[in-house]
């Protein structure tokens, strides 16, 4: 079994609590995803799920067997780092199998190791190379073939695709899904990017300071965030918060909704003035202010607009939100 349980964990930094009292369950096979922003405390989290730091109080437990106390070449885990940590004056080949070299392990079990993984990560021309001469994708894909020879029970991953450019990352995205797929083990994964995380978890964990917010599956984080922060985090322009009383509802109410739900031929009406309209090729974001809310529209490219907006929301589409950020049942 390769599931990961943190049980009550908390870790204080110099007298400030970084991790409160946390309690997540990972289950064997899963590829979890810890998202927040710079901070919120996904990365310290991996690295005492690895033992690379020690926890003030609590348990973790990785594949039922309590760890805290288990230094971290023991604990059957394999990390993936965001700087590759390739060592230069090795080959690809020599770089993959440098860990099992260290153990010990059969030179023969150790190239019939590399071969399999390098033909997972089609890095089978590069064996000879070093890594000087391998793109960015591909000195990633040397880290996560060091990681494969292991058979580890868990692979931890913090923010592996942060170097890369932005195409270079959605590439790598599918490439690590379906290397979770092939090698059906417990995937736990830390970014800031929130389309990552919603294109990658089967679960999500939304932090904030060193609470978790929400544990779920994208869909549910996205369609039924739990509050303002998760609703705020995921979603790309982020959801609109606007008063009641600058919709003509409930005045006690903080409502939320999605850019893409503002124009959408419902009954509540308010024509704004544009501030600013960004083309996205086959789409626009327009930006505009409710009484003292910065909000967004996301509309067609060839939506026709003038200095105004008039949006037509869908009472259906509203989420509400009482004053202290979390949410209400939604409204039908």
């Amino acid at each position: 079994m390769s599931n990961v349980i943190l049980k009550n964990v908390t870790k204080i930094y110099d007298k400030k609590v970084v991790i409160n009292n946390i309690d997540l369950e990972i289950k064997d096979k899963e590829f979890v995803v810890l998202v927040g922003a710079s901070g919120c405390g996904k990365s310290t989290i991996l690295r005492m799920i690895a033992g690379l730091e020690e926890i003030t109080s609590g348990e973790i437990l990785i594949g039922d067997k309590k760890v805290n106390d288990i230094p971290p070449k023991d604990r059957d885990i394999a990390f993936v780092f965001q700087s590759y940590a390739l060592y230069p004056h090795m080959t690809v080949r020599e770089n993959i199998a440098f860990g099992l070299k260290m153990r010990k392990v059969d030179k023969k079990i150790i190239e019939q190791k590399v071969k399999e993984a390098a033909e997972i990560l089609d890095l089978t021309e590069y064996l000879d190379r070093k890594p000087k001469q391998l793109s960015g994708g591909q000195r990633q894909r040397v880290a996560l073939g060091r990681a494969i020879v292991r058979n580890p029970k868990v692979f931890l991953m913090d923010e592996p695709l942060s170097n890369l450019d932005a195409k270079l990352r959605v590439q790598m995205r599918s490439e690590i899904k379906k290397l979770h797929e092939k090698l059906q083990t417990t995937f736990i994964y830390v970014t800031h990017d929130q389309t990552e995380a919603l294109t990658m978890g089967d679960r999500i964990v939304v932090l904030d300071k060193g609470i978790i917010q929400q544990v779920d599956t994208p869909e549910e984080i996205y369609n039924n965030p739990a509050n303002t922060f998760v609703a705020g985090f995921i979603g790309s322009p982020q959801m609109n918060f606007i008063e009641g009383k600058d919709l003509g509802l409930d005045e006690n109410i903080l409502y939320g909704v999605r850019p893409e739900k503002t124009v959408c031929g419902g009954e509540i009406k308010k024509t704004v003035d544009v501030e600013i309209t960004e083309l996205l090729g086959s789409e626009k974001i327009v930006y505009f202010n409710i009484g003292n809310k910065k909000c967004s529209a996301k509309l067609p490219a060839e939506y026709n607009l003038d200095k105004t907006l008039e949006l037509s929301i869908r009472r259906e589409d509203l989420y509400e939100f009482d004053k202290q950020g979390k949410k209400k049942e939604k409204t039908t």
